[in-house]
């Protein structure tokens, strides 16, 4: 059995409401040595950092604003509640990052928003978990900013192009790959090989874009072995030695202190 830890999963989501503390016991069961558990607003990072309490050394929590809320972002206050919420033992700034394929929010607020988390991720030393769709160009060039400066991070959930991927790793961040490997319509197993072994993380980003063969049912962290092993086959290498090289990556790109994994 590979292991393995979730990089991104919304685990305090009310989808888990009925069966949470199952969900988590087979995430240990499939092999995950720890889920990230990604706070995507105040309020979700509230949630999730309660439940990072409840399981000490498995879950970990995220604290960012998505861009779908920027509209509401406030330029003093957001911050200083995130930051809070770092003081607090949250790993990361995020999930924030550019949607323009929904625009829930107006593109400059969600630029000024994202921004203004890059900026805090620099200030506290904590890395980004950013989301990006059809937002390339402005997500290339606020990583490249951002990167030069010290800011890291991980493009989560990634489907982009491979010269965004590439602007990523070349400032040192990751790309992390989900269950939308595994679906009929993935063309790009180019991109699943174009990711160094030091770069890669792997995630659920449960309830969403459970993998095949359970495309359309709630996604659950312990279905990523699915998904591991969809990568390391068209990476040609074994799911076991890659599942080990990418708990070692977000280990290290998110600060946990995981028992055996160095």
């Amino acid at each position: 059995m590979a292991a393995f830890i979730d990089s991104h999963a919304h685990l305090a989501d009310p989808a888990f409401d009925d069966d949470r503390a199952a969900a988590i016991e087979r995430a240990r069961l499939t092999g995950a040595r720890a889920v990230v558990c990604i706070g995507e607003s105040l309020a979700a990072a509230a949630r999730a950092r309660a439940l990072a309490a409840a399981h000490p050394g498995f879950l970990w929590f995220t604290a960012g604003i998505h861009p779908h809320d920027a509209a509401t972002f406030d330029p003093i206050t957001d911050p200083e509640r995130l930051a809070e919420e770092c003081r607090l033992g949250a790993v990361a700034i995020g999930e924030c990052g550019l949607d323009y394929h929904y625009d829930h929010s107006p593109r400059l607020a969600q630029r000024r928003a994202f921004s203004a988390q890059l900026a805090l991720a620099r200030d506290l030393h904590r890395p980004v978990v950013v989301h990006t769709r059809e937002a390339e160009d402005d997500t290339r060039a606020m990583i490249e900013e951002a990167g030069a400066g010290g800011v890291r991070g991980v493009l989560h959930c990634y489907t982009g192009s491979h010269r965004l991927a590439e602007a990523a790793l070349a400032v040192g961040w990751y790309v992390s790959f989900s269950g939308i490997v595994t679906f009929k319509k993935w063309d790009d197993d180019a991109l699943l090989r174009l990711v160094p072994d030091e770069r890669l993380l792997v995630e659920s980003d449960a309830p969403y874009l459970a993998p095949v063969p359970h495309r359309g049912k709630r996604n659950e962290p312990a279905w990523v072995s699915l998904t591991l092993a969809r990568v390391a086959e068209a990476r040609g290498t074994d799911a076991a030695a890659l599942g080990e090289r990418v708990t070692r990556n977000t280990a290290r790109l998110f600060g946990l202190a995981i028992p055996g994994v160095d």
